[in-house]
């Protein structure tokens, strides 16, 4: 199937903010408004570490799981695919690896060493081999690499099942459309595309709560969309046709007043 036709599905990042009964509340929420997968980010110190909550999550409901991503410049590649793995099998095929670089700076600010971009690559190369490895014959975890430069879309072109791409918040969306063309020419993966913004506000997780929201409306930043939903719909309809991002994930706290769309689009 070409990019551009695949099916719409929305993915959704639902860290754990409040008491335990109101995220699991919120997951149900989640599930009943059609979304397709519940993805938690890789950040310690701000929240239960991501394994154990996705597990969690899983036992929940139907939905998929995944993380929204592991940051390679934290991880160690034979321990996370180890992790990735057993959630593939807790959930019975439902969990989905993301994984990308990680921050620049994350791991200096935790006290660990400086790990270079060269590495983060290597490392998320590893991680992919040994998740194969531990995967076998019978069971192929979905890997969803988030890229930015030529290096890292040149390894998820060639290991990954689906990319992300991490674009500065005032992107050139000629530029980027161009860019994401280009790629997607080199292979049939499904294309994910990551809202930080809806209308003017900012989700926690999904980018830092100081985003100038104004200068990404007026560049026309692809990391925003409209908070009128049937206005959402209709820009994520041309993004698929025109660019082929297929894949829309949005930060919690969009769940609800982003349902309407989801229920238009999704499947």
């Amino acid at each position: 199937m070409n990019d551009r036709t695949r099916p719409f599905r929305f993915g959704v990042v639902a860290p754990i903010r409040s008491d335990l009964p109101t995220w699991r509340d919120r997951v149900r929420r989640i599930a009943d408004s059609g979304y397709s997968t519940l993805l938690m980010p890789d950040v310690p110190t701000w929240q239960p570490t991501l394994g154990p909550t996705l597990a969690t999550a899983a036992a929940l409901t139907d939905l998929r799981i995944g993380s929204w991503v592991y940051a390679a410049a934290l991880r160690d590649p034979l321990s996370t695919a180890w992790e990735a793995h057993s959630l593939s099998v807790l959930s019975e095929g439902r969990f989905e690896m993301g994984i990308g670089a990680g921050r620049p700076g994350i791991e200096v600010e935790l006290g660990l060493p400086a790990v270079s971009p060269a590495e983060r690559r290597t490392r998320m190369r590893d991680t992919v081999a040994n998740l194969r490895k531990f995967d076998g014959p019978e069971l192929h975890t979905p890997v969803v690499m988030a890229v930015s430069g030529p290096k890292s879309q040149a390894l998820a072109l060639e290991v990954a099942d689906a990319a992300t791409f991490v674009l500065p918040p005032d992107d050139d969306r000629v530029e980027t459309t161009q860019r994401v063309r280009d790629f997607a020419a080199g292979r049939d993966l499904e294309l994910a595309q990551h809202i930080a913004v809806i209308g003017d506000s900012v989700a926690p997780f999904m980018a830092p709560p100081d985003l100038d929201t104004a200068a990404l409306h007026a560049a026309d930043s692809l990391v925003v969309l409209p908070s009128d939903p049937a206005a959402a719909a209709e820009e994520i309809q041309r993004r698929r046709e025109e660019i082929g991002f297929s894949y829309f994930v949005i930060g919690a706290d969009f769940a609800d007043t982003f349902a309407p769309v989801v229920a238009q689009l999704a499947g």
